[in-house]
């Protein structure tokens, strides 16, 4: 009898309940949060955005007069509806009712933006790092752990974006409280942004590799320390001299290696493991020894 009455008073989740859930929808309802991503997205009238997980709109709304197009993407077939009666005055935005993954990137430059469901951030991050050479930015508000994780807040930072580095610019824009989305998640939110170099950092092809190739093993973490990972390929002498280039000391984590500490690496070392010399600049590589240096006082 209990169990009937508890079954009784529990209320029952109806559609819409499970398809918030489903797609991890916490929607941006806040007006100055959505002004900071705006800024953050910096927005040309002559652009072509894609907005991922447009929601009920809000966002979608604050974009469209600040671009030429805006394709936005809505996997849930609820909202899709009340997207399109909210943007019927904007006849410049697209709203598509698609699973934004399975979408193909646009084939002319555009830019990225969206408050992305937190369990697909990683994959929505993988979509754009595949959508060279078209992609310039992509500007999205993930979980503040993921966007200050991938950006070096920590005062750590990731193989992704290590390796993705020499092309792609990681910055985190901010933090955006949980109390500005509804319903209320349990972490706060953080406005990561990427941007594609208009020039990589490395411009060779097989320095590029070289530089993929050195960060790879460097992750691997074997022998406790980045000097004894990468003492497997490269001698001695060579690696000390390099380690003391980047101002590294040979007992160091990974993890606390700075992009620019990787490119001296890069810089010393690909000519020792391949016989070529790397594709970074002498200008490029002042300015990185200038602020290890600095960096390092």
């Amino acid at each position: 009898m209990a169990r009937n009455r508890h079954r009784l008073h529990t209320p029952r989740r109806t559609e819409r309940d499970r398809a918030r859930r489903a797609y991890g929808q916490n929607f941006l309802v806040d007006p100055g949060a959505v002004a900071r991503v705006v800024r953050a997205a910096r927005p040309g009238p002559g652009d072509l955005l894609v907005e991922v997980g447009a929601g009920k709109g809000v966002l979608t709304e604050a974009l469209a007069p600040r671009c030429r197009e805006l394709i936005s993407y809505e996997i849930d077939r609820h909202l899709i509806p009340g997207l399109r009666e909210r943007l019927a005055r904007y006849p410049r935005v697209r709203v598509m009712h698609q699973d934004f993954l399975a979408a193909a990137p646009p084939r002319e430059p555009f830019a990225l933006v969206g408050n992305v469901p937190y369990a697909r951030t990683a994959e929505i991050v993988a979509w754009a790092l595949r959508a060279a050479p078209q992609l310039t930015s992509a500007t999205l508000l993930t979980q503040a752990e993921y966007a200050r994780k991938r950006t070096g807040d920590y005062g750590r930072w990731s193989l992704l974006t290590v390796r993705s580095w020499p092309e792609v610019e990681w910055r985190l824009c901010g933090r955006v409280p949980r109390a500005a989305f509804r319903p209320v998640p349990a972490v706060d939110g953080g406005i990561l942004r990427l941007t594609r170099r208009p020039r990589p950092l490395l411009t060779d092809p097989a320095a590029r590799s070289a530089y993929a190739d050195l960060v790879e093993l460097g992750f691997t973490g074997l022998g406790g320390s980045l000097h004894a990972s990468l003492r497997r390929t490269c001698p001695a002498p060579a690696l000390n001299r390099a380690f003391r280039a980047a101002g590294l000391g040979r007992e160091v984590v990974v993890a606390y290696v700075t992009p620019e500490q990787w490119l001296i690496l890069a810089q010393e070392l690909t000519e020792v493991v391949t016989g070529t010399r790397s594709g970074v600049s002498k200008e490029l590589m002042v300015r990185v020894k200038s602020r290890v240096d600095s960096s390092n006082l």
